[in-house]
């Protein structure tokens, strides 16, 4: 059997509006962020979903809570979806972050994390999915990490072409764990 995964990322927060990479830091949805978790919402909640998952950062949680409001979809927080810690620079410019990304998936961020590990961290998340999860549909609200998780684990794609790769906004990725 598969898992049926809709990926959707976290609302607009404050820190993207201003050019900030929050990191691990919680972050806080913007006025037009709130508005998009509405129609998250909207778009997900008659999807089919057995489950929500998101990452426990403060702008993934209050995405979820603003969209499945009132909503009887179980959600479930787990840390394995944060976005990639970037240590010293949590909350940088998200051009000085660029710096260090740019030089590979293996180069940590000053007691932070690297990509290569942000990945690997998501990726024991999905591993986990099937145990209790096979043969239903769940939605999963997370970062670029998490999205970098998915594409490295359930459709092969080597770390370094995600990093080189423009991110591009849309609603909602699918992905198919399993035969």
């Amino acid at each position: 059997m598969t898992v049926e995964i809709v990926f959707e990322t976290h609302s607009i927060t404050e820190d993207n509006e201003s050019g900030h990479a929050t990191g691990w830091l919680p972050g806080r949805l913007s006025e037009e962020g709130r508005a998009l978790a509405r129609l998250l919402g909207e778009r997900r909640r008659d999807d089919g979903l057995a489950a929500v998952f998101a990452s426990d950062l403060g702008r993934a949680v209050e995405t979820v809570a603003l969209a499945f409001e009132g909503a009887e979809i179980p959600i479930l927080l787990d840390w394995r979806l944060r976005e990639c810690d970037y240590g010293d620079l949590n909350g940088a410019s998200t051009a000085e972050m660029r710096r260090i990304r740019d030089r590979g998936a293996d180069a940590r961020y000053p007691n932070g994390e690297s990509w290569g590990d942000a990945v690997e961290r998501v990726a024991g998340f999905i591993d986990d999915l099937p145990s209790r999860w096979d043969g239903r549909r769940v939605l999963i609200v997370g970062h670029v990490a998490t999205r970098y998780g998915l594409d490295h684990r359930i459709n092969g794609l080597p770390v370094e072409s995600l990093l080189n790769e423009s991110f591009e906004w849309q609603e909602g990725w699918e992905y198919r764990l399993g035969v």
